[in-house]
């Protein structure tokens, strides 16, 4: 893409309203753009990375055998009615009317429509385990939205729904998720730690948060410090393999950790004073076994073995994928802008010619970019007749992973500048050579 064709709204003063870091940078990223209180366009930058966040997450969800649906965004209000949440939800529920006066709520979940998709097909436990997963926007009518996508009204929302026949199942199901999300979040540059978290009035310990570590994090959260050095499964992972995955979900719960909320002060001061960490947290994502909650006054129930109905066991699996851009940002950055892991970033490569209208950079910057763009990598070439140091100025504060400085000196000596983002590390090479190192 040539800078001179992308739309990239950079803004050079930081708006006042913007008050954390993530907030901060992608306005002036151009990667979005506020058009009421909590809800945000996404603008060419921001979608791009968007986009890539929802590849891994959807990656992540089929290898563990999830399958992909799509609902939509309004709900009739009577599925509500019917597990008992259409009057207790509150204010942050968006109610709405048609022209019939039959009243509709714009989704802040789905549990109840996918309860009631399940019940209309599936009859027999031989149908059994089903795990239907989404990418949707939901709304929820924050009383106070704020810190950008952070704490949002309108948000993407990737929710995953387990049906099983019994507790033993969705305890399966509920393991694979937990194991799956450990490898999307590392796949994002993110080293997310489960936390246990508040179950309700359901009970047990089958609620997990996954908490990246952030200086501006939303709260205090505690673990153990051998979590940051906890090996993540790899691709080959066997999420058929029940022991084996029971085995990975038991290492990763087996220290302390802990949100603000289930913190027990008395646990973590017990733990080696080299062994503690006390943070600022991120939630990233949130995996919840509740039973027959909404089986039940619903009627979802299968035909077991012995003949008999019953009401199917559910989990429900979040991860905002709007958040996480924001979330990615708060992990990665510095004073100049973002640092995007290569995995999400929205293109792999800026080009930056130092000389716009100069015939040998000219030249071998198009040779560069025509290269790497027959490679398949994702390429920005910043052909505006600007000043080097606005080139290198919008180049950081985007984050792009990989720059390649051609300016005429470097030339004259066979050469261009290749810098990367991550550490500010700069090399001199062949540009055949910089093309082989970014392929």
């Amino acid at each position: 893409m040539r800078l001179s064709r992308f739309f990239l709204p950079i803004l050079r003063e930081t708006p006042k309203e913007a008050e954390i870091v993530s907030h901060r940078l992608m306005l002036r990223a151009g990667m979005m753009r506020q058009e009421a209180a909590g809800i945000y366009a996404f603008l060419p930058l921001g979608l791009r990375v968007l986009q890539k966040i929802c590849n891994i997450v959807r990656e992540e969800q089929n290898r563990s055998g999830a399958i992909e649906l799509l609902m939509p965004t309004l709900q009739p209000a009577d599925l509500w009615r019917e597990s008992g949440r259409y009057e207790d939800y509150g204010k942050e529920m968006l109610r709405i009317k048609d022209r019939h006066a039959r009243e509709m709520l714009y989704g802040p979940t789905n549990e109840e429509m996918i309860t009631d998709i399940f019940r209309a097909y599936v009859r027999s436990y031989k149908d059994l385990p089903l795990n239907l997963y989404h990418i949707q926007w939901k709304f929820r009518d924050e009383v106070r939205p704020r810190f950008g996508l952070m704490r949002g009204r309108e948000f993407l929302m990737k929710d995953a729904y387990s049906f099983d026949v019994d507790q033993a199942g969705a305890v399966h199901s509920y393991n694979k998720m937990f194991v799956a999300y450990l490898r999307t979040f590392a796949r994002m540059g993110l080293q997310a730690i489960p936390m246990v978290a508040d179950t309700g009035p359901i009970g047990g310990n089958l609620s997990h948060e996954f908490i990246i570590l952030a200086q501006t994090g939303e709260s205090e959260v505690y673990c153990h410090k051998e979590y940051l050095d906890f090996a993540v499964p790899d691709e080959g992972v066997n999420f058929d393999d029940i022991p084996g995955l029971q085995t990975t979900v038991d290492k990763w719960t087996s220290l302390y950790a802990a949100t603000s909320e289930k913190h027990d002060a008395a646990a973590f001061e017990a733990l080696p004073a080299d062994a503690k960490v006390s943070a600022r947290g991120i939630e990233v994502g949130h995996i919840f076994y509740f039973g027959t909650k909404y089986s039940e006054p619903m009627k979802a129930v299968v035909q077991g073995p012995d003949g008999v109905e019953k009401p199917v066991h559910m989990g429900s699996y979040g991860i905002g994928p709007s958040r996480l851009v924001a979330a990615i940002i708060e992990a990665h950055h510095d004073e100049a802008g973002i640092k995007w892991p290569d995995s999400v970033a929205p293109f792999h490569v800026a080009i930056l010619n130092l000389k716009q209208g100069d015939g040998a950079t000219d030249q071998a910057s198009e040779k560069i970019y025509t290269a790497l763009r027959g490679k398949g990598i994702d390429v920005l070439y910043h052909d505006l007749d600007e000043r080097p140091g606005s080139k290198f100025a919008t180049a950081d504060l985007i984050g792009v992973p990989w720059q390649i400085l051609i300016g005429p000196k470097g030339l004259a000596n066979g050469q261009v500048e290749l810098k990367k983002r991550a550490d500010g590390s700069r090399e001199m090479l062949a540009p055949e050579d910089a093309i082989a190192r970014l392929s």
